[in-house]
């Protein structure tokens, strides 16, 4: 959770992820949209910041072994990828590592320049895949689409692990399409937090009556997220199809 200092920034303050992490450095990346992160971009070396974290859960341990792990991005929501790619190919917590055609990036945005960092995420060394909606690189659609292209040219298996972190429509569909296939599926959520450590009560997602929630009917994003398995928690009504969940920016 960061916000400015000097008065500048809304008194609530907003929640990121940490994108990389160097000896004595963090480093985020943020889209200017509203005060907050206006505040927040326009901030001079030196100047004092808040920072409250680390907050919540994270990914899986993303271990070597078994179906591969497709990270889904949309737009900024590949901010959290770059550090699970470093441990992932690290070995953490004692579990093996992955090698890189363990895992695999599809990055969508709606044009080229909206691809944020793609050529340092891409020197990680796995196979990142751009698809852009006005297909100005890589592949002509959203995220969802170039993975549905990947499995039908076969470059990617049928089985695999999927992650995704992007805007709300983009999840839902990731969320359909993980129950339609039958594939494990963890999200990261993008609900506006308040204070970030579970008071407010400003963040709550809905749980499945049969997931690990022991059947309470929400989970607070910032405690027990902000990732979450599709197991456990429900963005869309039980009726939504995925074709009416498509076309989102991915």
């Amino acid at each position: 959770m960061l916000r400015r200092e000097d008065g500048t920034s809304p008194l609530i303050p907003r929640p990121f992820s940490l994108y990389r992490q160097e000896p004595g450095v963090l480093e985020f990346i943020i889209k200017l949209m509203g005060p907050g992160t206006r505040a927040l971009g326009a901030l001079r070396p030196g100047e004092p910041v808040r920072l409250i974290g680390p907050l919540g859960n994270g990914w899986p341990t993303l271990s070597g072994g078994g179906p591969p792990w497709v990270m889904l991005a949309g737009g900024i929501g590949s901010a959290p990828y770059f550090l699970a790619i470093e441990q992932a190919l690290a070995g953490m917590d004692g579990a093996p590592a992955a090698a890189p055609a363990e895992l695999a990036l599809v990055f969508g945005a709606a044009t080229r320049g909206l691809l944020y960092d793609i050529d340092r995420l891409s020197a990680l060394g796995i196979p990142v895949f751009p698809a852009t909606d006005d297909g100005s690189t890589g592949f002509h659609g959203n995220a969802l689409d170039c993975l549905r292209d990947l499995w039908e040219r076969g470059v990617l298996p049928r089985e695999v692990r999927l992650l995704a972190c992007g805007p709300e429509p983009m999840l839902e569909a990731v969320e359909a399409l993980a129950e339609e296939r039958g594939l494990a599926c963890w999200l990261s959520l993008e609900t506006l937090m308040g204070c970030g450590v579970g008071i407010c009560n400003g963040c709550p997602v809905d749980t499945r009556p049969d997931g690990a929630f022991d059947g309470w009917p929400n989970a607070k994003c910032c405690v027990e997220g902000p990732v979450f398995s599709t197991a456990d928690v429900r963005l869309r009504p039980e009726s939504a199809a995925v074709n009416q969940l498509g076309g989102c920016a991915g």
